[in-house]
């Protein structure tokens, strides 16, 4: 995508009310503090950047200023006017809308049916071409090149991002926030949208804007705030922030002066795992990866990264494209998640509640899913051998609980966390793929957990953790970090948190002046859809 520099703030100008400025923002959930005091402002035909760490804040301030959460402290204000009352919806829409990665329109429904869910002109009698030719008109005024009649689930993500703004300026909205819009997009997409959204911030539209690839906001943005732990840390002009300076506020550490990256060399251990050109669905740039016994591996990637694509192919839930994977030497058949565990790799997936965990079984159970042939004779599952597996597994890994017959759900987060690593060991496999597995879970379980991963790699097998937490990766051996399907970068251990982060947000190898980086979207080849979710593959995983 060509460099066009930054687009000036619409006709509305720097001295017409802000879109929306919200003051000294306090949100508490519990004793958790989720927004200490933040402020931020945003100006007609602005776009402006909300950046920062998993759990700096921007979600929740996002919830507050749709009018989704109510603040504990603060004020918000449109246009100069206070926001909406809570719980008045239609208000708030008028004021401001969010598109979200994953698209809120509804599938079966028509393009012209989306636009006006919910305020059908006519009232109860639906005129269809009425209502069909009101939605022309609504898509040609925003410069939508999509037909009404089209189901929404017909068209790709581009368009439907398309139709959700076009919607959200029809109610009303002139602030519209933007949630990693470009996560599914390839550069062609991104350039059409981002060419759009200059379009529109002519017309005053502001836009706030929040990705995880830092490239994005020297690319659209003219403004970039920055939250870290709850706090606003910066809010600067885009143009002249040097790139390092924007890492250092989201990490909070200084960048090393000239360090090169560092690459460790190759423990002493034979590889345990091997993929020889992977390509996950033909999205990302073919794979090349060896994990050795005793090691354990990172692979450190934001949203929609390719990092828990590759974590899912490697445990059989999705089929690449081609290229092979390999278990100390022996082929692995792609695709199948029995024939994944049969070959030696255990999996803890993403989210124990919708991947990882059977709620109405008991600990038991749950921790012997994959070992159901080993527990009795003739495909048998005796009750007496399911308990002493189990009492095993709850003995090793310190799991807190009543016995193995307490159902899984009165569990802990940590607890359930240790039952999914326990079913993903129970066959002792020779790597374990763990993705984001301190996910939702206190300090001192994080702390157990990761310790847990360390030992199995101490014991002779390999690990593998995919993550964009640094706490998860600060275990490993070494450490790739991946964008846009790639490995851009390798780090041996002691990395710094900003070489890191510089890495996974796409600015590798990049100087320390403004502008985009040394090369946009690696690894996206056109046309392709970049999303990092999954695919079919709801359910309990391996």
């Amino acid at each position: 995508m060509a460099s066009t520099g930054h687009t000036a703030p619409g006709p509305a100008g720097p001295a017409a009310d802000p879109a929306v400025r919200a003051t000294g923002i306090v949100k508490r959930y519990g004793s958790t503090l989720a927004l200490d005091g933040v402020h931020l402002t945003v100006r007609p035909g602005e776009a402006h950047a909300l950046v920062g760490r998993n759990g700096a804040g921007k979600s929740t301030l996002v919830s507050v200023l749709t009018g989704m959460v109510r603040p504990d402290g603060g004020t918000v204000a449109f246009g100069g006017a206070p926001a909406p009352g809570w719980g008045d919806t239609a208000a708030w829409q008028r004021k401001v809308a969010c598109v979200y990665q994953k698209s809120m329109t509804v599938p079966e429904l028509t393009v012209a049916e989306n636009l006006y869910l919910n305020r059908f002109p006519g009232g109860r009698a639906i005129r269809w071409r009425t209502l069909r030719a009101r939605a022309r008109e609504l898509l040609a005024e925003y410069g939508v090149a999509v037909d009404p009649a089209d189901r929404i689930k017909d068209l790709g993500v581009e368009q439907r991002q398309f139709v959700e703004i076009a919607r959200a300026l029809s109610c009303g909205a002139r602030l519209i926030v933007l949630d990693e819009p470009t996560a599914r997009l390839d550069a062609g997409g991104i350039e059409r949208l981002f060419g759009k959204l200059r379009a529109l911030r002519a017309q005053g539209v502001a836009f706030l804007f929040i990705s995880h690839h830092l490239q994005e906001v020297y690319e659209l943005c003219d403004t970039v705030t920055v939250f870290r732990d709850a706090r606003h840390v910066l809010t600067a002009p885009v143009a002249g922030l040097p790139r390092t300076e924007l890492v250092r506020a989201m990490t909070g550490e200084e960048p090393a002066a000239a360090r090169p990256v560092r690459t460790a060399g190759p423990p002493a251990g034979e590889p345990v795992l091997r993929t020889e050109g992977l390509v996950l669905d033909g999205r990302f740039a073919p794979l090349d990866l060896t994990v050795r016994a005793g090691e354990v591996v990172g692979l450190a990637g934001a949203t929609a990264s390719g990092n828990t694509a590759i974590g899912e192919t490697l445990a059989g839930l999705r089929t690449p494209g081609g290229g092979r994977i390999t278990v100390r030497g022996r082929p692995v058949r792609t695709g199948s998640v029995p024939h994944a565990i049969e070959a030696g790799i255990g999996y803890v997936p993403e989210d124990r509640h919708r991947q990882g965990l059977i709620p109405g079984r008991s600990v038991a159970e749950n921790a012997t899913l994959t070992v159901a042939d080993q527990l009795g004779p003739l495909g048998t599952v005796l009750p007496a051998r399911t308990r002493e597996f189990a009492h095993r597994m709850i003995t090793s890994l310190d799991i807190r609980t009543t016995g193995p017959g307490q159902p899984v759900a009165g569990l802990s987060g940590g607890n359930q966390q240790k039952v999914v690593i326990a079913r993903a060991l129970a066959r002792e496999p020779s790597v374990l793929v763990a993705v984001r597995p301190t996910n939702g879970v206190d300090v001192k379980s994080k702390e157990a957990l990761l310790g847990v991963v360390r030992e199995v790699a101490d014991g002779g097998s390999g690990a593998v953790i995919v993550s964009d937490e640094l706490d998860d990766l600060r275990v490993c051996d070494r450490v790739l970090a991946v964008f846009h399907g790639r490995v851009v970068a390798e780090f041996g251990s002691g990395w710094s948190d900003h070489e890191l982060v510089a890495a996974m947000e796409g600015m590798a190898g990049g100087g320390s002046g403004p502008g985009g980086p040394r090369e946009r979207y690696p690894g996206r080849p056109a046309g392709t859809d970049g999303t990092d979710s999954t695919d079919g593959t709801e359910g309990t995983a391996p």
